[in-house]
Formats: structure tokens, sequence, C-alpha cells
């Protein structure tokens, strides 16, 4: 991948605060509905003669190889530690963790009824960045989705006195099934400025891969481990929709397939159609009655596929071999960590098989 460089930005002003940070065992990446994180460390020598550079809550930092950014973010933590000096950072929607709603209904653009998540999400990013001193000129996505928060007996609200935590209503839209996804991204301008953004998905974010694949003996390294978990087994799932009581929707969706009998249940609690839940709840269960995973893998640069050529919530094609067992199957990429070395770059994925999600649709 290159050679690596590591800047520090003022958050504010966005003057560059030192053109080639010295750092050392860096690791970093970004992940589905999160901020992502980076870490490593620098000669407490060095951070003395430069103490005001990588002031955190105040200095954003990037990681850029072959003239293309990697990562970026907040620097949230500086200590030392047995003779070194440890950074730690964050993307861009870790803000939000540090910014509440003072006005209420984000300054009068809620309440909302059966609004598009993806609207308000926005409006949370817009309220954010209007308040003094809180613009970090990050723009959103302008996806839009068929996924619908608030009710017309219970609108998407948000109280000032119960001084509501941004960064949990981005959580909260974004939690449940057929909801919009996210991650967070920074490039490079025709101008040379960096784009801060939050990438929205919907139905769902990234896309099923045939151009790449991860394979053992070919860019896996090591070996793996393939789970096979009952816990994670169901042939019966009883899933609950709308209403309360002996009102809310239900259905149960079993199958005799000679193992013994397991149970699952999905609370689905926007389903209003008895329909609609059936069909979740049989494709709920055609995905638990799938054993095998992998988690974890760590792979090197290969034309199989070339370290970065992924998006984080891309389907791929997973292959392990080994003396103990032969498993394929399409994983999804949750997570990714960089890893760059003074040999060899490499990455750590984090993975789920991709049966395991339901994307938002008209039956959602």
């Amino acid at each position: 991948m290159g050679r690596w460089r590591y800047f520090a930005q003022h958050a504010l002003t966005g003057e560059v605060l030192h053109p080639a940070l010295p750092l050392s065992g860096v690791e970093f990446g970004n992940e589905l509905n999160g901020p992502g994180s980076l870490t490593a460390t620098l000669a407490p020598k060095w951070v003395r003669a430069n103490a005001s550079v990588l002031e955190p809550a105040t200095a954003l930092i990037y990681a850029e190889a072959d003239g293309r950014l990697r990562w970026g973010g907040l620097v949230w933590s500086v200590e030392a530690e047995d003779g070194e000096y440890r950074l730690e950072a964050a993307s861009w929607s870790s803000y939000l963790m540090k910014r509440y709603d003072s006005h209420g209904n984000l300054n009068g653009r809620a309440p909302y009824v059966n609004q598009d998540p993806c609207v308000i999400i926005r409006d949370i990013w817009a309220y954010a960045q209007e308040q003094p001193d809180g613009d970090l000129d990050v723009i959103v996505d302008a996806t839009t989705s068929s996924a619908k928060a608030g009710t017309p007996t219970e609108p998407w609200a948000s109280h000032w006195y119960e001084t509501p935590l941004l960064g949990d209503h981005l959580d909260d839209l974004v939690s449940e099934d057929g909801s919009p996804q996210y991650t967070n991204t920074s490039s490079f301008l025709a101008n040379g400025s960096i784009e801060r953004r939050i990438k929205l998905g919907y139905p769902r974010l990234g896309a099923r891969r045939t151009d790449i694949s991860f394979q053992t003996g070919v860019n896996i390294i090591d070996a793996p481990a393939v789970e096979y978990s009952g816990d994670a087994y169901a042939n019966v799932i009883i899933a609950t929709g709308s209403g309360e009581g002996t009102g809310t929707r239900f259905a149960v969706d079993p199958v005799r397939d000679g193992r013994l009998r397991m149970e699952s249940v999905l609370a689905l609690p926007t389903v209003n159609g008895n329909d609609v839940l059936g069909r979740r709840a049989r494709a709920r269960r055609r995905q638990l009655q799938v054993m095998g995973q992998v988690q974890d893998i760590t792979i090197r640069d290969h034309p199989n596929a070339p370290l970065g050529s992924w998006q984080i919530g891309d389907d791929v094609q997973v292959a392990v071999h080994n003396q103990w067992v032969s498993w394929t199957g399409w994983a999804r990429i949750l997570a990714d960590s960089y890893k760059p070395g003074d040999r060899a770059d490499t990455a750590t994925l984090s993975l789920q098989r991709a049966d395991a999600f339901h994307y938002g649709s008209e039956d959602a």
C-alpha cells in the first residue's frame, strides 16, 4: 500500500498542525454503524517538543498512503505509559457522543411522524454543527430510505429536559433490522482540501463483491477459527410484531430437520402485518439453521483483494481450508483494522455471515 504518512489538523481552523507525525505501532480502521478507531505511539521526547500538536478534543489526525486518505478522526486521549506516549482517536461520529440536544427537538426540527431516519440523521448533524464552535464540516450523504421513525401516537422527539445525547439518537436510528446503515470516510478533494463524510447506505451499506475474495493459503494469514455454535442455531422462530398484550402480532415458523428443537425469538415491533411477520420469521429461521461462521481474518496485500479494495458492509467470498475443516461462504465486512508495517502491511477484518442480515424492503 505504499509508505504511510500521518498528519494532524486543527478541528476548527483547518490549520495543519504537523505534516508528518512520527507514529509507530499504528492500527486503525472503520466499522459498520460506528466510528472506528486509531491507536499509535510516539516517543516522549518528540511529544515534549511538540506538546500542542496532538491536544485531545482539538486535533484531527489522518492516515494517508499512495496519496489517498485511508482514515481520519478526532484525537480523544494521549497518555504516557512505560516509556511510550500512547494516542487514541476515533472518527467523526464519535463527536456526537460529546454533544447534547440542549434546545429540544433539534432546535425545532422535530417531532417527526413516519419520517425517514436518514432525514433525522442529517438533521442531527445539522443541529450539532450549527452551534458555536461545533462545526466539524462533516457532510452526510443524501441517501433516502423507506424505513420510518415516529408514529402519530408516539412521534420521534428529543426532549431537552432529558439531556439527550446526539450519539445515542444516531445509534437508535440505525439499530433495528431494515434501518439505514452508516460508516465514516475521509478523502482528499481535487483542490487538496479534506472531505469528512458520514456515508449512509440503504437498504444496505456495501455490496456483494465478486471481484475480490479471501482464501487461506492465498491472502489469509494463519488459520482463522471456524465456529459452529448450537447457541446460534434455531429451527423454530417465534416472531412478534406491533401491538400490545393479546393484540400483539404473532407468527411461528418451525421446521423439522432431524435436530433437536431449538427456538429463537424475533421481535419486530414496527411490523404491522401477519404476512410480513411470517416472511421475516421464515427468513430468520433459514439464517439460523445454517451453522459455521468465520468472525475474524487477517489478510495480506494480494491481487485477489488488494488492501483497501473493499468497503465496510461489503459481502465477500471467504474460503477456509485446514486439517480440521473446509468452509466456504459469503461474509459481510463489519469492521477493518489496518496495521502498517516496516515490511508488509496487513489488515484484520471482522466478519459475520452475510445471510445473517435483513436489509430494508417493502416487506420491512
